[in-house]
């Protein structure tokens, strides 16, 4: 009773606050939905956004959206106006700044960062057909002092590729991410508070409703990746329903990070368009027999793609498991979690390779053991790893001129 009458009590004093009807309504606020009271976000019709996206951009001007990684690997931005004569070259582009304190990338008392230009992308966000491009301007972060800070890692990544652009290295990453409702909780596809019906092995480059979920996302999210000019090769549903996969590459040395980092921001993106939630977690379902979600990183060097690269690649893996644990170390937050030895992957304490073994840390493809040359792939770095460490770690230990212990292949049986 008492229940009730606090409820009555509250209705009253809401209703005591509402307002009048209005006797009329313009067409624009009717197109507008409540908000949504099981995510806090307003729903715009779109038909209402549309009236202002048409509005034509000065000729003059670009808009920049500047975007930089802060302290926990997730990407930032902000926009500012330029003029088109500072756009048209990333060393025209002027430096900026933003407040670090609230990345977690400087202290309150000394909280200016600077912004660095590296690279320029088309925006496909802010598109105009005048002839004119708005952009995208992937960052790093330095002290007004000119030291990268902390969580810089592409300048760690530059002094392992300095002086080493004749082995044109060559990067292919395959991205996983998994894409959930806004409640943070249940992937899509799933049943709310529940698992799918069925195991895993339908839904890996699946088709129909039955398997296929956020094809719709990756598409627009594979479109606006071509727009923007990056490397992106491909996409394909993976093994755990509701998760998906896409690839940037090859990309050559440095330019591997940049683009894989931009491509992050913009699968952020087209998740906001969609209101749907994406983690790159590399294992956000731990119950079950679930695939977790990894970043695999192809690598070939000049020397790799020639003929007799075959025991350059054996050479560079030895390398590898001679420093797994370095490696390991630098291969993403929550791998222990993925790397198991079970659902393609191997024990995070074991170094292993074998040809076309999935279940190896890294894999020789049967094309390039049947060629004698190509490439290799390391399977370990998780889908949260940071491009730009997993890269230039790589790079470092491969250019070492060391001697290191043979490592013996998987049984080609275990394939």
């Amino acid at each position: 009773m008492k229940l009730s009458l606090a409820l009555l009590s509250v209705l009253g004093t809401a209703a005591a606050f509402a307002p009048a009807a209005p006797t009329r309504t313009s067409s624009s606020l009717r197109m507008v939905k409540h908000l949504e009271p099981q995510t806090g976000q307003s729903q715009l019709d779109h038909a209402v956004i549309d009236r202002f996206s048409a509005l034509p951009y000065p000729q003059d001007k670009v808009l920049a959206e500047y975007v930089w990684v802060d302290a926990k690997g997730e990407c930032r931005s902000k926009t500012r106006t330029l003029p088109v004569a500072r756009t048209e070259a990333v060393d025209k582009l002027p430096r900026w700044n933003f407040d670090g304190s609230s990345t977690d990338q400087a202290p309150g008392d000394d909280s200016e960062v600077i912004l660095r230009p590296c690279r320029i992308f088309k925006d496909p966000f802010r598109p105009r057909d005048d002839g004119v491009d708005n952009i995208l301007v992937m960052c790093d972060c330095y002290t007004p002092a000119g030291e990268p800070i902390p969580s810089n890692h592409r300048a760690i990544a530059a002094k392992a590729f300095e002086g080493k652009d004749d082995e044109e290295v060559w990067f292919g990453l395959e991205q996983e991410f998994t894409l959930f409702n806004l409640d943070q909780r249940t992937p899509l596809g799933w049943p709310k508070n529940g698992v799918p019906n069925r195991p895993q092995g339908p839904y890996y480059c699946s088709a129909g409703p039955e398997n296929s979920y956020g094809r719709a996302i990756t598409d627009s999210m594979y479109r606006a990746c071509l727009y923007a000019g990056l490397e992106i090769s491909g996409t394909n549903g993976e093994v755990m329903p509701g998760q998906q996969e896409y690839q940037i590459g090859p990309c050559v040395g440095i330019d591997a990070g940049d683009q894989l980092q931009m491509s992050r921001y913009i699968l952020q993106r087209v998740c906001e368009e969609f209101q749907v939630y994406c983690t790159l977690h590399p294992k956000p379902i731990v119950e079950g027999d679930w695939n977790g979600a990894g970043m695999h990183t192809n690598v070939s060097t000049k020397s790799m793609r020639e003929p007799g690269g075959l025991e350059i690649i054996k050479q560079a893996i030895y390398k590898l498991g001679a420093k797994h644990q370095e490696h390991i170390a630098v291969y993403g937050e929550g791998n222990e979690l993925r790397l198991t030895g079970k659902f393609e992957t191997a024990s995070i304490d074991d170094f292993s390779f074998g040809v076309a073994n999935r279940g190896a840390s890294v894999r020789i493809g049967r094309d390039t053991e049947a060629e004698g040359c190509g490439y290799f792939e390391d399977r370990r770095p998780s889908s949260n790893a940071d491009p730009y460490l997993v890269t230039g770690k790589i790079m470092s230990t491969i250019m070492e001129d060391v001697e290191v212990e043979e490592i013996k292949a998987l049984d080609r049986a275990e394939a």
